[in-house]
């Protein structure tokens, strides 16, 4: 810790109980650079480990000499491979001021570490948790740097993703901190226009013609074919077989998880905002109206919320079931077994019901954007097959991968989330990617299942 005085107040204020988020929006306002980092194992493990000799965290060679740092040099003439750069840190979750080294050992490789960090933020964290810092455009007492660690379980690392539209390809990157106030005004600039529409229909008194024009939102099937389409126009493809696309998995997750989320928020917005307007509107007072009608409000909030969790489920699903039909693969969706309805059955449920059949005839495919502890539905399921277990998810952790393993299922994941080094599925034999189970687990090991 650095010395009381103007430090230590400027540390007690980024300590207070304000949300984090808010704290970060302020800071920023004061940064000229910003650099985020998705943080792997490595990152985070000797927080976890005390007896690991390196604690600090990987600075690769690209942010290292991008500028964001100061200037490393060689200051001891009896090991000149060594060079090393201070940089005084505040860390608003905890309200510490770091005395923090960048240092690179040139004989060990071109990557370097930032060293004396507080543990507390990088333990038990979740996998793919994102570190950001910025640096200050002036100092703010002896502090030139700040950086927060946000786990990917929490709200803001959601919030960094969308403000600084990080792709499911992200690993790290340096940001003018002014990325932050565009994001911001290009939303503005988006939303005027549908913000005159309702001002337009409140004075008209067409607000109840307008809402139902917004009312309904496309199928999930719908909007998932759009989104698929926009990606094969993209990428100059005319079909979405999986035998064709390098990396399918890859695609599925770019097209559910960003070009139709993309999508779908769009329509959510202008349905959601006109119902609770319809609300709002036209009561004798704003407070009286909040109050009567909050049961009302409340319901609108709700059903967005489950819609929302239901569409993400629904869309992993059909860019899945997509690339089966492309590819010819023999399946059948949501067939009912057992009292449970898994998301494909390959090649059909009359197969997998055969009491004689080999085991590696049929198979089962279930699908779920995010595991938590909903995996466990799936272990329950007897039946006499291989079970995979598709998921889009890169905060599994070891422990949950090998409880998996032992109950016989295997996960199946993007192509990048499988090499990895900030998800947990690297080297773990129960985790193939999607190339591996198209390629493996039906053409080579089940040749049957192709059309």
């Amino acid at each position: 810790m650095l010395e009381l005085g103007e430090t230590a107040r400027v540390a007690e204020e980024a300590a207070d109980g304000s949300p984090l988020w808010w704290k970060i929006q302020a800071l920023v306002n004061d940064s000229d650079q910003l650099l985020v980092k998705k943080l792997s194992r490595n990152d985070t493990s000797w927080a976890d480990d005390r007896g690991k000799h390196q604690a600090g965290l990987y600075i690769p060679t690209e942010l290292r000499a991008s500028g964001f740092f100061p200037v490393l040099e060689a200051t001891n003439a009896a090991k000149p491979h060594i060079f090393v750069a201070g940089l005084n840190v505040l860390w608003p979750q905890t309200g510490e001021v770091t005395r923090s080294n960048l240092r690179h050992y040139s004989n060990k490789g071109p990557e370097a570490h930032l060293t004396r960090l507080p543990r507390v933020l990088f333990s038990e964290l979740t996998p793919a948790s994102l570190f950001l810092a910025g640096r200050l455009a002036r100092p703010v007492a002896d502090c030139s740097w700040w950086a927060v660690v946000l786990d990917s379980a929490g709200d803001e690392a959601e919030l960094l993703e969308t403000v600084l539209d990080l792709g499911v390809d992200f690993h790290h990157g340096i940001f003018e901190a002014d990325r932050f106030a565009a994001a911001h005004r290009a939303d503005r600039d988006e939303l005027e226009d549908l913000i005159e529409q309702f001002r337009s229909a409140i004075r008209n008194g067409t607000l109840h013609d307008l809402a139902a024009r917004f009312s309904v939102i496309p199928d999930p099937a719908t909007i998932a074919t759009e989104a698929r389409n926009e990606w094969l126009q993209a990428n100059g493809r005319e079909s979405f077989d999986p035998w064709q696309i390098g990396t399918p998995g890859d695609a599925i997750m770019e097209i559910s998880r960003e070009i139709e989320y993309r999508l779908y928020r769009a329509h959510e917005l202008r349905r959601r905002a006109s119902e609770l307007l319809a609300i709002l509107v036209g009561g004798s007072d704003l407070a009286s109206t909040v109050v009567r009608r909050y049961p009302d409000i409340d319901a609108v909030l709700l059903s967005a919320s489950q819609q929302r969790k239901t569409r993400a489920g629904r869309s992993f699903e059909h860019h899945i079931a997509a690339a089966l039909r492309a590819g010819k693969v023999r399946f059948q969706e949501q067939a009912v077994t057992g009292g449970r309805r898994p998301d494909f059955v390959m090649p059909d449920l009359t197969t997998l019901k055969q009491k004689k059949r080999e085991r590696s005839a049929a198979l089962v495919l279930a699908a779920k954007t995010t595991l938590r502890e909903r995996w466990k539905q799936v272990s329950s399921e007897q039946l006499n097959c291989d079970v995979f277990l598709a998921t889009v998810d890169d905060r599994v952790t070891a422990a949950s991968i090998r409880e998996m393993a032992g109950l016989g299922i295997r996960l199946v994941v993007p192509e990048m989330l499988k090499n990895s080094d900030e998800a947990f599925y690297k080297g773990q034999e129960s985790v193939l990617s999607f190339r591996d189970f198209f390629d493996r687990s039906i053409r080579k090991e089940r040749p049957t299942l192709r059309k």
